[in-house]
């Protein structure tokens, strides 16, 4: 006999609300997340992203609801939960008074896992900072140290990873550089719910996109789906002109840009012309 289970999410949510006093910031939120995928909790200042984070990842209880992750519930097995997540916040949680390796290996040790020093070379060689390991952090440029800040988060190989808004605060080049890592986790098999409120984040990176919008999701499909909910886009010739921020990288790219002596452009940047929208 043959059955068609579905998968397990890799995290579930159902009914989850949340005040504090007499703000209502969840309203009942449901989804459910696919193991392996990236994930995008896109929403505004004060929709409550974080708050939702701190509920999954156990720091904080919610009023009403239920949610699981690898599948354990965050209010009856908050110790099963921990020990299957990381959690990146807004700001790198970095010690800049040690070197890139030093922060690493204290991890790997207060996570009492064997060989620390070999987990911090293959992290580093991971996130391409095998060169500035040996260098204090507080050195390190906003991408290297969001870089650090996430390869410490995976010591231990946690199936789960949040990733509360990592690139606030980033320039254009530093966030390209998290984009990649961000990446490279799920084609690893990692599971990243990341909440932001950039759109071109959420389209760039995600798998599927939830809109959160005054504590309930509003909205939530792939990018295609979400695209098809508004009227089909008319077929127009315009000359397309670059945006500041491929001009900004296009001028910074130390392996091409524009040639500013010429006034013309290297290979691989971005040209104008007539294209179809």
């Amino acid at each position: 006999m043959e059955t068609n289970l579905a998968p397990v999410p890799a995290i579930r949510v159902r009914g989850i609300e949340k005040s504090f006093k007499d703000l209502q910031v969840l309203r009942g939120v449901d989804f459910d997340v696919r193991a392996g995928s990236v994930f995008a909790l896109l929403g505004s200042n004060g929709a409550g992203k974080t708050t939702l984070v701190r509920i999954l990842s156990t720091l904080l209880k919610a009023d009403a609801g239920t949610a699981a992750v690898n599948g354990f519930d965050v209010a009856t097995q908050p110790g099963e939960v921990r020990e299957s997540i990381s959690l990146t916040g807004q700001f790198a949680a970095v010690d800049e008074v040690l070197t890139g390796r030093e922060n690493l290996v204290l991890i790997a040790r207060l996570r009492h896992l064997q060989d620390p020093g070999a987990i911090a070379d293959d992290l580093l060689a991971r996130f391409t900072l095998t060169e500035a390991g040996n260098r204090k952090a507080s050195t390190y440029s906003g991408g290297m140290r969001r870089r650090l800040d996430i390869a410490m988060s995976l010591i231990g190989n946690p199936p789960v990873i949040f990733l509360d808004e990592p690139t606030t605060g980033l320039d254009p080049q530093a966030r390209l550089e998290v984009w990649q890592t961000i990446r490279g986790l799920a084609v690893g098999g990692t599971t990243v719910l990341l909440t932001t409120q950039y759109l071109d984040e959420a389209e760039t990176l995600a798998d599927r996109i939830a809109i959160l919008h005054k504590g309930t999701i509003i909205q939530n499909g792939t990018l295609a789906e979400l695209k098809a909910l508004l009227p089909p886009a008319k077929l127009e010739y315009v000359e397309k002109q670059p945006s500041l921020e491929e001009v900004f990288l296009a001028l910074v790219d130390e392996n091409g840009g524009i040639d500013t002596a010429t006034g013309g452009r290297a290979a691989g940047t971005v040209q104008t012309g007539k294209e179809i929208q």
